[in-house]
């Protein structure tokens, strides 16, 4: 599909596809604005070559792990010490849905 011929039959079949409610307004719309989006897309897939590693951010992002050593928690008594309200080892809270 050349990025100039996006028909909106063919946006409404990709909403379709993602699963996207789109008004005939959005579909029009988009049906004019996708083709400069791919254009711009080739654009960065010419500059981005084999040397360029894919990524998902522009700067290396690393996660900072902690050990995961077991420690002890709280009791149930000490959990449930600042309660307004308890019962046999539960919070009491109000009623929100009429069920008994």
């Amino acid at each position: 599909m050349s990025s100039s011929a996006i028909s909106r039959d063919d946006v409404a079949h990709l909403a379709s596809l993602a699963r996207i409610d789109l008004s005939d307004d959005e579909l029009d719309r988009l049906g004019a604005e996708l083709p400069a989006i791919l254009d711009h897309v080739k654009v960065v897939q010419q500059v981005a070559g084999d040397d360029v590693p894919p990524m998902s951010h522009p700067i290396p992002v690393t996660n900072v792990f902690r050990a995961d050593v077991p420690r002890p928690g709280l009791s149930p008594d000490e959990a449930l010490a600042g309660a307004p309200e308890s019962e046999e080892q539960r919070f009491v809270v109000p009623q929100i849905l009429g069920e008994e």
